[in-house]
């Protein structure tokens, strides 16, 4: 603790909760902030996210190369010419639709050629060989590859055979920017990748919390700071330090993110065949909802640390804190996944639920707000958000308190306290008396 907190206390030993947990926070933040930990903390995730990166990339490469449509010929000559003939004028408007067609070089000239032999020899990258003639084909692979290539196949060799039109009619075109259920998916993908980006900051950043109560345990400096401050207080202060200090990261990986869309811009657009910048907007347009996603990540944190702080007041060990943290995370998980759920139910009792649970509601009402226009329901529910966290704030100092503190009342009367410092009338006796603070 710095000079300045310690004078401050040391001043007026009776702070308001407010001051206190100014305090406090600012205690905390500077501590972490300013600590080497913290440094390697925001590198921590670069890693993960870059190997995940190139192992995308690599899976995606050897997934194409491994997807294979190559179908051999074995056929006549002037038979496999016009088969090839007929894929490269019907592949323009059937697209993915058409097969490679490649010819087999053993089934040149072979009358004894056997489809089915080469192909358990597995010779060559076919999914299947097509022998025969034009007019009865004769298709050898597997039921799953005849079940998909038996009608493009037919199709090729009716074109080959001028029985399909050699020339098609050219149509016309008109292009709309969105349609009502173009912009909807898009708006549901929007809503969906909000959440996954949430519950990720969420449990990645929660975290600290649990550690950073855990620590002080451990060196007894969260039982004099019990002892001389409100815990609820203590508790307050502590959460929102972490937030400020998530803030921080999280602007430093936005940071990064930025540059290097700024960078690479043309290659992720490429890549994922997406124009990111032409996608409809959320519902509440990208100012509210960007402001919504920062108080309901507020309010998400807010809830999980406070849970996270109570494990770590109840727990005297780290093997304690980490074993009981375990439910709380799988919790976390279960109503991420309700809430995910009920994206495509609005209006459903069950979309209810989740907005109701204060764990899930912050990640159902981000959904919403990618989907509906509605604003006033975004403030009830921030109204309710909080309302569960002080209530968890307070449910969490008493347990420190009774568990840890060992104070429960113990036959004093209490003083009275509020958020802005006055204290109700007491007696010499009670003034005299030294107990730890509530």
């Amino acid at each position: 603790m710095s000079n300045h907190d310690q004078a401050a206390i040391d001043a007026r030993p009776r702070l308001s909760r407010l001051e206190a947990a100014w305090v406090i926070a600012r205690r905390d933040f500077i501590a972490v902030l300013f600590s080497r930990a913290f440094l390697f903390f925001l590198i921590g995730p670069l890693f993960p996210v870059l190997v995940g990166g190139l192992a995308g990339s690599i899976g995606g490469q050897n997934s194409r190369a491994a997807v294979s449509s190559e179908i051999g010929l074995a056929m006549s000559a002037e038979d496999n010419a016009a088969m090839i003939a007929a894929a490269a004028n019907l592949k323009p408007q059937l697209r993915g639709g058409v097969p490679d067609l490649v010819t087999v070089p053993e089934a040149a000239d072979n009358p004894n050629f056997d489809a089915r032999e080469h192909l358990e020899q597995r010779k060559g990258n076919y999914v299947a060989i097509v022998g025969g003639s034009l007019s009865a084909p004769a298709i050898t692979g597997t039921e799953g590859q005849i079940n998909r290539w038996k009608g493009p196949v037919e199709l090729l060799a009716g074109t080959a055979m001028s029985a399909a039109p050699s020339t098609f009619p050219q149509s016309s075109t008109t292009l709309v920017t969105s349609s009502a259920a173009s912009e909807r998916s898009l708006r549901l993908r929007t809503a969906g990748a909000a959440q996954m980006i949430l519950f990720l900051l969420t449990m990645l950043l929660g975290g600290m919390v649990l550690s950073n109560l855990a620590e002080e345990k451990g060196n007894k400096i969260i039982e004099i700071l019990a002892a001389a401050l409100p815990m609820d207080a203590v508790f307050m202060g502590k959460l929102f330090a972490m937030l400020g200090v998530s803030f921080v990261g999280i602007a430093v990986w936005g940071a990064f993110g930025w540059g290097f869309w700024a960078v690479a811009e043309d290659a992720i657009v490429t890549v994922t065949q997406t124009n990111y910048r032409e996608l409809p907007g959320p519902a509440v347009g990208w100012p509210m909802f960007m402001t919504l996603a920062i108080l309901y990540f507020s309010m998400a944190y807010l809830l999980l640390g406070s849970l996270f702080l109570t494990i770590g007041g109840m727990a005297s060990t780290v093997r304690e804190v980490q074993t009981m943290s375990m439910p709380v995370t799988m919790m976390q998980l279960m109503v991420f996944f309700l809430a995910a759920y009920t994206v495509t139910m609005p209006g459903s009792a069950l979309e209810t639920v989740a907005i109701i649970f204060p764990l899930s509601s912050p990640f159902a009402m981000l959904a919403r707000a990618a989907l509906e226009e509605t604003l006033w329901t975004h403030a009830l529910a921030l109204l309710w958000q909080a309302f569960a966290v002080i209530v968890l704030v307070k449910g969490g100092s008493m347990l420190f308190r009774k568990r840890v503190m060992k104070s429960g009342g113990g036959g004093h009367a209490k003083k009275r306290r509020n958020w802005f410092g006055k204290r109700g009338p007491t007696n010499s006796a009670q003034q005299s008396s030294i107990e730890p603070a509530e």
